[in-house]
């Protein structure tokens, strides 16, 4: 009799624990290896229009995913959403730690009236996060200069070169032409403003 007690006990406790505190891997990480999401497919014998993606899924910069919250439990193997005060006490942590070192983009206009994007704070950063944010924009980059501070992009099949110039603590993002003249104004208006609105830091 207290042999079944103490089983019926165990297996009381065992289902009131839950698979989540032994850390079994459950598989419900495994979207952050995915690569390719399968077409969604229709019952035989449906007749479907044609579908085309709306909002088709960005390619992520690796400085993003780097960046990105971990929602997984201590051991790594399972999904788990952190409690609201650890994730407001971490989000004020990084904006400190961002604040240290880039300031919030400012749009400008120069003498001419052409857009500039003016950011303060350490270059290499800044061009890091402007090319997390151009790649978050879904523009096809085409090429980058060596020196990491020029990057050809094609934008409605037009090729367009974002500069990052810097003079001490300094920094401003323009706009050109593949011929190295300005891009048309209203075009690096929308552009730098694109930036600005998603900016990570």
């Amino acid at each position: 009799m207290q042999l079944r007690f103490g089983l019926t006990l165990a297996l009381s406790a065992l289902s009131l624990a839950g698979c989540s505190s032994l850390g079994i891997k459950n598989g419900s990480l495994d979207y952050k290896d995915t690569t390719h999401v399968e077409t969604l497919k229709y019952p035989e014998g449906t007749t479907v229009r044609p579908a085309t993606p709306l909002y088709p899924a960005p390619v992520v910069d690796p400085l993003a995913l780097q960046h990105a919250p971990k929602f997984e439990n201590k051991r790594g193997n399972r999904y788990d959403v952190p409690r609201p005060e650890s994730t407001q006490a971490n989000a004020a942590q990084q904006s400190t730690n961002t604040a240290a070192t880039v300031a919030r983009p400012q749009i400008l206009t120069d003498g001419n009236g052409n857009p500039l994007l003016k950011i303060d704070g350490d270059s290499a950063i800044i061009w890091q996060y402007a090319l997390a944010t151009l790649s978050s924009l879904n523009y096809k980059v085409v090429g980058e200069s060596k020196n990491a501070t020029e990057v050809t992009f094609k934008r409605d099949d037009i090729t367009y070169v974002l500069k990052l110039s810097s003079v001490g603590s300094s920094n401003t993002i323009a706009l050109f032409n593949a011929n190295n003249t300005f891009a048309d104004k209203e075009i690096a208006a929308e552009v730098l403003t694109q930036i600005y609105q998603n900016w990570p830091a």
